[in-house]
């Protein structure tokens, strides 16, 4: 008798590469999405660049300042305080130390930058004189007001880097008050060639007399040429803290002669004059300037605007009361954007700091000042 035959299993066997064959599906489509990103980065990268703003790399380049050994900055050379030429060829003044922090921003340390004094004139279209000619200087930071009229003659300002007023100065010993310039009725009264001071003078019933440098006009003065000077109050008071010597020991007042006491008055209806660089026709530049500016005023570890009026301009405040010098905090800057990422805009690239001044404290330190906002007089 035969045996019957075991019966076959039911149903056919599962394939055991199902699973395998599922996970290799997945990373063929991470793999596709991971392509198709990058393709989709890489056509967007194009664009961001050429559409967004540029780096700080990009402006130094289209400024031509990569590579340039030097920077000229015309400056003025006969204002105690603001701008000066000291008789061993040391420059000393607030403009100067605010020259040396934009030379930090775009790449220069002191060394590599070349002070050329400037005349008022000649401060729209950067030339100056070095004593072998005129050179086109690329920046002018010379006690300069913005102005439409200065835009018109072909100026190209940053924004305000500091706040003052126009004031008057007199002997010591003038008889009268001087609260406006209607109280300079009938008296000869100088000031710079440029400013229209001039216009506002005549305006007021006084004889002006025009001059090319404030000393001059300082000078003449002393000389019993002009009864009075007016100009920023900025300016004018370093000539009347005279002869205090600076934090080095060095004599603070330029070379005048017959020296004698000033007496600085308020005038009260005086305009706001705010002082700016002027950076010329290139855009670049003027935007680099501007982001030096913007990184003083913001970042609270730069103290390189503060210590620039504390060592020139806050101390001498107690020897001109009750006029203020200036206003004693950096003007709001213009904000700049640059690129630091082809895909991220920020404010401010992060540039070295520039070097410090001495701090000079004292029992003027915190003098305070009015702000102002009238129209601008443009010394």
């Amino acid at each position: 008798m035969s045996q019957a035959s075991e019966p076959s299993p039911a149903g056919p066997a599962p394939a055991a590469d199902t699973p395998s064959r599922t996970t290799r599906t997945r990373q063929i489509r991470l793999v596709g999405l991971v392509v198709a990103l990058a393709v989709l980065a890489a056509a967007l990268v194009p664009i961001v660049l050429a559409m967004g703003p540029p780096t700080r790399d990009e402006l130094l380049e289209d400024a031509q300042l990569k590579g340039k050994q030097q920077l000229i900055i015309g400056v003025k050379d006969d204002q105690p305080g603001i701008s000066q030429r000291l008789p061993n060829n040391v420059w000393k003044g607030f403009d100067v130390d605010i020259a040396y922090m934009i030379a930090s921003y775009l790449g220069f340390d002191h060394s590599q930058v070349r002070f050329v004094p400037i005349e008022s004139e000649d401060r729209a279209r950067r030339q100056a004189q070095d004593g072998e000619g005129f050179v086109t200087v690329d920046l002018v930071i010379a006690s300069y007001s913005i102005n439409d009229k200065r835009r018109e003659e072909g100026a190209v300002f940053s924004a305000a880097y500091l706040h003052t007023e126009q004031s008057v100065v007199t002997l010591k010993d003038f008889k009268g008050q001087v609260s406006s310039l209607e109280d300079l009725r009938g008296l000869t009264v100088c000031s710079l060639t440029t400013s229209t001071s001039i216009q506002r003078l005549a305006e007021a019933g006084a004889t002006p007399v025009g001059r090319n440098r404030i000393s001059e006009c300082i000078q003449e003065m002393y000389d019993g040429k002009v009864q009075a000077v007016t100009t920023d109050a900025a300016i004018l008071a370093g000539f009347v803290t005279g002869d205090q010597p600076g934090d080095d020991g060095q004599r603070f007042t330029v070379t005048l002669k017959n020296v004698k006491p000033l007496r600085h008055w308020d005038i009260g209806s005086s305009p706001q004059e705010r002082w700016g660089v002027n950076t010329g026709p290139n855009k670049a530049l003027l935007d680099l300037v501007d982001l030096a500016l913007y990184e003083s005023a913001k970042d609270e570890d730069n103290s390189a605007w503060e210590n620039a009026f504390n060592a020139n301009l806050r101390w001498q405040q107690g020897y001109n009361l009750p006029q203020p010098v200036a206003e004693q905090q950096q003007p709001d800057p213009r904000k700049v954007e640059v690129r630091q990422w082809p895909w991220e805009r920020i404010a401010l690239p992060p540039p070295a700091h520039p070097g410090s001044s001495p701090v000079h404290t004292g029992p003027f330190a915190r003098v305070g000042w009015r702000g102002r906002g009238r129209r601008n007089s443009g010394c």
